[in-house]
């Protein structure tokens, strides 16, 4: 049984109240979890202050408290440690109970606006394939070796994550692939961790509901890369104009890809095809079942990791060839009649701009392209305009829809994207409420040769409307409407 001064080691503490000489039975940050024997940890977030539950969590039994802020009625008998920050305290404290995991095993994380989870998840088919034992903490899912749990946030609460280590280094994992995005360092999940390798993929248009300007984006990204250990490597991709930025300041072997400048992973492509990608990597030739430009840099950057961890090249290359893509990104079926219907997760301009450009550098002729798109909820309306935009210019037919509305009217998040396209593209759009509708009418229109591109949900298997879930699952749908066809 762990004590609580043990848990404490470099958590700046400005005071104590009570002795941390008792034992601790478990870690909450969510009062109404707390069992007899936990230590509470009042977390200022968000929407909601832990600071107001503290009393709720010693009643339920809680025997030791961090927080930034002492309460005026302090409990006999109950521990109070006040803090500088809860929640870098919340994660320091995490890894001490789970004995610190991350530095047993080698954990590498990938950060970026598009990419984390295909790079995240393919280094870790990579490396399994390579004969050894593999985790991942992903946004499609978390992998404890063989063993599969089911993922809620990008990058998970620091208690979590510490105990999906905790749980690999117990089953002999040597590797662990871990998205990380930029709520999870802002909001420090990642603290107390240590990196053996951070790779950054590109930076564009997201999240700016929750960090208000680009720039203070860009900085979270960078202060990940600030904080790696001199043992780690950072690997950037070099292409991307904020990929020196992250490399400022950080201690760790500093590593660059590209495929349009000098680098020290370098690919260049040689023919794409709606069946898989020729490309070369510093300098040999390999086949790849992934498509498109965004895939290359994928690619790229798992060879880059996979050789900085100590893997032989010919060995790496080989396995490249063998890898499948990634659920939800860039998956497709055909119809009996020749319709090609893609399903990826593009859910910002950019993304949604680098699916539709390898659309049509794969088209060979006349086919049409027909993309459905919608826009989150409760999230970044800046980018609502530019997605329309993006669909309307370098589609056929856009058929703006649905995506998760979460609490928001769907026909106003509709209204905003329509107000991005341009005069001359105008004819080109449809809106349709539904999403369900949306994906059956892009299939009617649809004939033998034309590619429908349905963006912005990929894996997920919900529509999340006013706050409850619904099944809703894009590649489903395209399927169901393609075997009616069958039947006719």
């Amino acid at each position: 049984m762990k004590k609580v001064k043990d848990i404490l080691y470099k958590v700046a503490i400005k005071e104590v109240y009570g002795s941390t000489d008792i034992a601790v039975n478990g870690i909450q940050f969510d009062s109404r979890q707390v069992q007899e024997g936990d230590i509470f940890v009042a977390q200022k977030g968000v929407t909601v202050d832990g600071h107001q539950f503290i009393a709720k969590a010693v009643s339920l039994g809680a025997t030791a408290v961090i927080c930034q802020e002492i309460p005026t009625d302090k409990k006999e008998g109950v521990t109070y440690i006040k803090v500088e920050d809860s929640n870098t305290a919340l994660a320091i404290v995490a890894a001490n109970y789970y004995e610190n995991p991350s530095k047993r095993l080698q954990l590498v994380g990938v950060t970026g606006t598009n990419g984390k989870t295909t790079i995240a998840s393919l280094l870790y088919q990579l490396i399994k394939k390579a004969g050894y034992k593999v985790g991942l903490l992903s946004t499609v899912k978390i992998m404890v070796g063989e063993e599969e749990y089911k993922a809620t946030h990008t990058t998970p609460n620091s208690v979590a994550i510490n105990n999906y280590l905790s749980k690999m280094v117990d089953a002999g994992v040597d590797y662990c692939f871990m998205e990380v995005s930029s709520h999870g360092i802002h909001q420090k999940r990642t603290e107390g961790l240590e990196f053996a390798g951070g790779v950054f993929t590109n930076l564009s248009h997201d999240h700016l509901d929750y960090h208000e300007t680009f720039a203070a984006y860009r900085d979270v990204k960078k202060s990940f890369f600030d904080s790696l250990p001199k043992s780690a490597f950072a690997l950037v991709n070099i292409d991307d104009k904020n990929g020196p930025i992250m490399l400022q300041n950080t201690k760790a072997t500093k590593q660059t890809y590209a495929l349009k400048t000098m680098a020290d992973f370098k690919a260049k492509v040689l023919e794409k095809r709606l069946s898989g990608t020729l490309l070369t990597i510093n300098g040999v030739e390999v086949w790849t079942k992934l498509i498109g430009e965004f895939n290359a840099y994928n690619l790229l950057a798992i060879y880059g990791v996979a050789e900085l961890l100590g893997l032989e090249r010919l060995e790496i290359l080989r396995i490249i060839s063998e890898l499948e893509s990634v659920s939800g990104r860039f998956e497709y079926t055909v119809s009996e009649e020749g319709i090609t219907a893609i399903v990826d997760y593009a859910h910002t301009p950019d993304a949604l701009k680098n699916v539709l450009q390898t659309i049509n550098d794969i088209r060979t002729g006349n086919e049409k392209v027909i993309t459905v798109v919608g826009c989150g909820g409760d999230r970044d309306t800046t980018k609502r305009p530019k997605m329309a935009f993006i669909a309307s210019q370098l589609s056929n037919q856009a058929i703006f829809t649905s995506d998760n509305p979460r609490t928001e009217d769907p026909q106003s998040i509709i209204d905003e994207m329509e107000a991005g396209v341009g005069a001359e593209n105008y004819k080109k759009t449809l809106s349709i409420l539904d999403r369900r509708q949306a994906i059956k009418t892009a299939c009617k229109l649809a004939v033998s040769g034309d590619i429908i591109l349905i963006a912005g949900k990929g894996h997920e298997t919900y529509q999340e409307i006013n706050g409850v879930r619904h099944h809703f699952d894009d590649l489903e749908e395209v399927t169901n409407y393609f075997n009616q066809l069958k039947k006719h």
